[in-house]
């Protein structure tokens, strides 16, 4: 095939029927050429034998006598559709110009093949096809209602030869262009135009056939885009010789023009604006032309947005087209005449301010009895403003009490006054405020201490909640005009300003409450001078002079400023030197006396003088210590530390400020011993197990004292550690009437503790484990009994620790292993042995059986 290939040249197959007096258009194209893009093509036309020259692409002068004029009017010319393809037109084609017409091209081919030429048969038929419209005129007019129906008829018939289809098109025209509406094709379909399928659907719009080959338009529920001009559009197709259908001419008719009467909604008051508890009025009017029978359907609609839709827009009553009107007890619809509806909405309030719109839809009876809607509307929206009757009033805000201390009570009253306009469905409720003060134009939000709502609810704000929750901050209605707050203990970050706001609420038909009003009252100050406070605290020694084992007194004086109502708590303390390990710190908190007079023991251990200290209350302002029987570690600085108290909120007492007096100093001149104390161990360094003995060795230097004179505190001390970094762990005691205390253990060692002479003291640790290991001390309290028999405390005495190191016995560690392991080293030996022997003895032995020979005698000769 590839050697066949060649230029090809194509036109229509014939024959191609056209009608007098059309246009004719006839295509040319060639293809599969060499050459330029650009192709020439030359026409020509025989009616029977020879062929005369039409026109050419590319040669002037080829066109022959007989066709320059019909060519030089542009009656018969070349339009080219594109470098390879022509098209002969003939304008107004009359019969003589039936016959072939040849289509030829020019060779630019580098060798010869293909068909450089074709004919096509064009065959002239006379013009049969007639269209017409009403026969009564040419063209109607036509004036309907929005929603009426209406038919258009106009006619068309052929007489052609030729076996041809009619096309029928109608069509409308509202601007500058037409539009189809409904077409019967030349293959008897139908093709509804573009905006129009859906109504061809519903039936709104057909095309029916009628006698006399008429063709009728149906057009029902018409709107104001069904206006205009219309026309039927009539075209004839005949079937080519190739199968296709080719449209050979076109007419059309003007059938009549319809104007529509477009019905409108419309509410007659524009914006209104009604005070509260009147009345509403509004007229829904239907503006139509229709003079038939027709009943309306009318339904109001109310919306918070003049762009909500109506499924969005609340339904207040309807109308149906048999007068029946929904049920409402304060909105009512009325038909006031033929075309106007009226909506009455009795005792409004502010709730009903919006927009108001009517749809209204227009019903026409059918033949068979029912109705019909035929067109429906919607109003634009009318805004309507319902005023709220506000009450006229003034707001009158004043302190009854002011505080002038803290923790005064404060009292404020916000009063109604010139009420006016007010009804019974009227209620007041109030909204307190505080606002801090401060100085120049700073600008400092307020805060909401707490409101009211319409059930006079009390709701607190997030600054008075926890206060307002435990009473300290009342709100209560003192009459009916008045509201008051009360703050029962005013405290200093109360200071500020304060107002109320006074809010009038209107109660609605549904028996809800809306506020209308607020009305701000003037702000009120609370505010009050503050000084420091001052708290002055006087020690004084009633005894000057005294010895051990006498009474100690001293009175503490106090005075304070600008504390109201003070109440004074007294702690007493002693500051001891450093070399008493009663306290680390030096300072030995004794008794205390609160603001309510109760007496309590603080750090006082010694049990044997519990009842030897005594605090108490001579006048408001006075108070006296005593201490009994005073032992010489009783000497150091005392003194009074006072706290002034003040009332506070809910019966409480506020820390208002701390004072400390001058020292007063005990100082004993004794001439006493002196005692030291060592610690000492003939082995320091000892095994597990074995026994540690750890002596407390008592020294006295100076004047000498008899044993019964003498007795001892002694308390053993151990700190686990090489540099005496930790704690000190109590191990034992024993005090002077010889009774021995020990503290909890963990080990499984264990301790004694005993006097072997008057001044030693024998720690014994028994079964030395490796936590028993570091710094062991002891610490000595002294106790000397005076001439006047009083037995006085001398102060503690700390020895220099001594290091018990305790090591582990490596042959006691291992010989009960090693013996273990010996012996169970035998037994398993033995019994292997055993169990050997068993084995060989009975379960391996093999029986050996011997070859038994036979021994037989020859036999005898005789006995043979």
């Amino acid at each position: 095939l590839a050697f066949c290939r060649g230029r090809i040249v194509r036109v229509p197959k014939g024959p191609l029927i056209r009608v007098v007096g059309t246009e004719v258009a006839i295509p040319c194209s060639v293809s599969d050429y060499d050459g330029p893009s650009e192709q020439n093509f030359d026409w020509e036309f025989s009616r029977e034998a020879e062929f005369v020259r039409i026109v050419s692409t590319w040669d002037s002068t080829f066109t022959s006598e007989e066709y320059q004029k019909r060519v030089g009017r542009g009656d018969i010319k070349l339009r080219r559709s594109s470098n390879d393809a022509v098209e002969l037109v003939i304008r107004n084609i009359q019969p003589a110009d039936q016959g072939r017409y040849k289509c030829s091209t020019p060779s630019t081919d580098a060798t010869v093949q293909g068909n450089y030429d074709a004919e096509v048969q064009v065959k002239v038929i006379s013009d049969g096809l007639s269209v017409s419209g009403s026969k009564a005129r040419s063209s109607t007019s036509l004036r309907l209602s929005e929603g009426d129906s209406f038919k258009l008829r106009c006619s068309a018939t052929t007489t052609s030869p030729e076996h041809t289809h009619l096309h029928v098109t109608w069509q409308v025209k509202s601007g500058s262009s037409w539009r189809d509406i409904l077409s019967l094709t030349h293959e008897g379909k139908f093709q509804p135009g573009p905006g129009y399928e859906e109504r061809y659907r519903s039936g709104d719009i057909r095309l029916d056939t009628g006698a006399n080959d008429t063709y009728r338009l149906s057009v029902s529920q018409a709107s104001s885009a069904d206006g205009g001009a219309y026309r039927c559009l009539v075209s004839e197709w005949v079937r080519g010789a190739d199968g296709s259908w080719q449209k050979i001419q076109e007419k059309s008719v003007e059938i009549a023009t319809v104007s529509i009467q477009r019905t409108d909604v419309v509410i007659s008051t524009s914006n209104v604006s009604v005070t509260e508890r009147d009345s509403l009025d509004l007229t829904c009017n239907i503006t139509t032309d229709r003079s038939g029978i027709f009943q309306a359907e009318v339904m109001w609609y109310f919306s918070a947005s003049p762009d909500d839709t109506l499924s969005d827009a609340q339904l207040l009553l309807s109308m149906d087209h048999d007068s029946v009107v929904s049920d409402s007890t304060l909105i009512s619809l009325s038909h006031v005449d033929r075309n106007s509806y009226r909506l009455l909405v009795r005792d409004v309030d502010v709730e009903d301010s919006g927009y108001y719109f009517c749809e209204a839809a227009i019903w026409v009876p059918l033949h068979n009895g029912s109705w019909h809607k035929v067109v429906e509307r919607t109003s634009a929206p009318v805004s309507v403003v319902v005023t709220a009757l506000e009450p006229d009033y003034d707001v009158f805000l004043n302190a009854s009490k002011t505080p002038k201390f803290s923790d005064d009570p404060t009292e404020l009253n916000c009063r109604i006054t010139n009420v006016q306009d007010t009804e019974a469905n009227i209620r007041f409720t109030v909204s307190w405020y505080y606002r801090q003060h401060l100085p120049g134009d700073d600008v400092v939000a307020e805060e909401l201490l707490a409101s009211m709502d319409a059930d006079w609810a009390l709701l607190p704000g997030d600054r008075g909640r926890e206060r307002i929750q435990n009473g300290e901050i009342i709100f209560y209605k003192k009459s009916a005009d008045t509201f008051s707050m009360r703050i029962q203990w005013t405290s200093e970050s109360d200071r500020g300003d304060y107002f109320c706001v006074i809010s009038a609420w209107s109660r609605h038909r549904n028996n809800s409450w809306v506020k209308s009003k607020d009305v701000t009252s003037t702000p009120v100050n609370i505010f009050w001078a503050t000084q420091d406070y001052t708290l002055t605290v006087e020690a004084v020694k009633l005894k000057p002079f005294f010895v051990a084992g006498h009474t100690f007194e001293m009175t503490c004086k106090v005075s304070s400023k600008n504390i109201k109502t003070p109440r004074y708590s007294v702690l007493i303390t002693a500051e001891k030197p450093l070399t008493d390990q009663s306290s680390p710190n030096g300072t030995t908190r004794i008794i205390s006396l609160n603001q309510d007079s109760v007496v309590r023991l603080e750090d006082w251990t010694d049990q044997t003088r519990v009842d030897g200290v005594v605090l108490e209350k001579v006048q408001e302002n006075e108070f006296r210590y005593r201490m009994y029987q005073t032992q010489i570690s009783d000497a150091g600085l005392y003194r009074c530390v006072v706290t002034a108290w003040s009332p506070g909120g809910g019966g409480m007492w506020r820390e208002a400020v701390n004072g400390l007096s001058n020292p007063i100093q005990i100082d004993f001149q004794t001439s006493g011993p002196v005692f030291n104390v060592s610690v000492h161990s003939d082995s320091p360094t000892i095994y597990q197990g074995e026994v540690a003995d750890l002596l407390c060795i008592i020294t006295t230097e100076g004047m000498p004292l008899e044993p019964d004179d003498m007795s001892f505190d002694v308390s053993w001390f151990a700190v686990r550690s090489f540099a005496l970094d930790r704690e000190p762990i109590l191990l034992a005691s024993l005090d002077r009437r010889g009774i021995v205390t020990q503290s909890r253990r963990n080990g499984s060692s264990d301790l004694s503790l005993e006097r072997i002479s008057p001044l030693e003291f024998r720690l014994r640790v028994h079964g030395c484990e490796d936590h028993d290991f570091g710094n062991h001390y002891c610490v000595v309290t002294p106790w000397v009994r005076s001439a006047t028999g009083v037995w006085q405390r001398e102060p503690d005495i700390k020895a220099k620790p001594i290091f018990l190191s305790v090591k582990m016995d490596v042959l006691n560690a291992f010989k009960y292993p090693l013996l273990i392991g010996i012996g169970l080293a035998t037994v398993i030996g033995l019994l292997s042995c055993l169990i050997g022997y068993c084995s060989s003895r009975w379960c391996c032995k093999k029986e050996v059986q011997e070859t038994r020979r036979e021994r037989r005698r020859l036999m005898s000769m005789e006995m043979d």
